[in-house]
Order: structure tokens, then sequence, then C-alpha cells
């Protein structure tokens, strides 16, 4: 039986940028369990499941209150793409609403999830996602001033709210397309270790440790 709004963390055990980076502690916990708490805390969230083929992933996020998804090998390799993990995830676990929370964002305000929840219902979108305004440009190819240029939104893999349905008909995104915009401590997506080191400044600060 499904339910109606699901998160779903997918973390699988490769990683070449910081090896095992999903279960490396950060401020005395696991990367992972940052994600597993923000959606444990979400008043709309009815379950929350972690995607993974890693026996220490699904250990650490059985201890944090998630569910667990084996995910097949196939869908967890370098190459594997992010929609038929979700198809997968939505086929073992059936909801109307899938609200992906990326492990490598950890830095999520109180309350952010529901409010993403909420616009989205609101507004009776297709997806929702987070970001920020990108105004790069190549070095030679534009001769406006910063603030003049338009620029676009880019998602910064925070968190993203999407119909369930269209996700399994592979579409993430639909028609309607809501965006949230948040600071910059928030845009942070672990990648390397000078990300995880700014993740760690950022959140000690957060939490009065800094």
């Amino acid at each position: 039986m499904g339910v109606k709004v699901l998160a779903l963390i997918p973390a699988r055990g490769g990683s070449k940028g910081i090896p095992r980076k999903n279960v490396r502690p950060l401020l005395g916990k696991p990367l992972l369990a940052w994600s597993i708490e923000a959606a444990k805390n979400s008043k709309l969230i009815d379950a929350t499941v972690v995607s993974t083929e890693d026996p220490e992933i699904a250990r650490v996020a059985r201890e944090y209150g998630a569910e667990v998804i084996d995910r097949p090998e196939e869908l967890a390799s370098d190459a594997a793409d992010t929609l038929p993990v979700l198809q997968h995830a939505l086929r073992c676990r059936p909801a109307e609403t899938l609200v992906l929370l990326q492990p490598t964002s950890p830095v999520r305000e109180s309350g952010l999830v529901d409010r993403c929840i909420e616009q989205f219902s609101q507004a009776r979108a297709d997806s929702l996602a987070t970001g920020f305004m990108c105004k790069f440009t190549e070095y030679g190819k534009n001769d406006l001033r910063r603030q003049d240029i338009e620029g676009f939104f880019y998602d910064d893999g925070n968190v993203y709210v999407m119909r369930a349905d269209l996700v399994l008909k592979g579409d993430r995104y639909g028609q309607r397309i809501e965006r949230v915009l948040l600071d910059k401590e928030q845009n942070i997506d672990i990648d390397d270790d000078f990300d995880f080191f700014m993740a760690e400044q950022v959140l000690k600060r957060r939490n009065g440790r800094g």
C-alpha cells in the first residue's frame, strides 16, 4: 500500500571524490544521517527510505530510523542515471509525491523540507527544486556587468519534490515547475574534501559549536 509523501535518500557505496563519503562522520554523525533527520523532522513526510546497495550504509540508515530499499548493482554504478533509481524506489515503496533529499546536501534550515512540499502542493506543480540564480559566463564571451546578467536558475541538489506518477512515466520535471531560492550555505553540495570542510564549518556555526 502506498503513502502520500515519500522521502527518498539515494546513497550508494562507491564515491571517487571522497571514499565512503555517505558514512563519513560530520560533526559526530554520518553524512547520511543529516538528510535522514531532515526527513524525519518533517511534519508532511509519511515515510523515509534510503536506496543503497551497500550493507554499511543500510545499517546506518536503519540506525537513524529510515527504511532501506536494496538497490540493484546496475543502479549503483558511476554511470547509473538518477531517474531509474527513483523509479525503482517508487515501485518498491509506492507514493503520490516523491521528495528527493541528496545526502551530499547536509545544510538545511529548519522547516525547509515542509516549506518545499507546501509550495509544491499549493502551486499544484509537477516538480519543484531548490537552488540559486547562476550568473557564470565564459571569460571573454560576455561584457555585461555581473549585476546586469540575467542568469538562470540552477538546482543545488538540496530538495526536490516530484509527482510520483510522472517519475514512473520517465519524466522528472513535467510542465509546471516551481523553484525555491536558497542562501549559499544551503547550496553546499559535497563532492570533495573542501566542500566537506565548508559544510562542517557552516553546521558548526548554525548549531552553536563554532
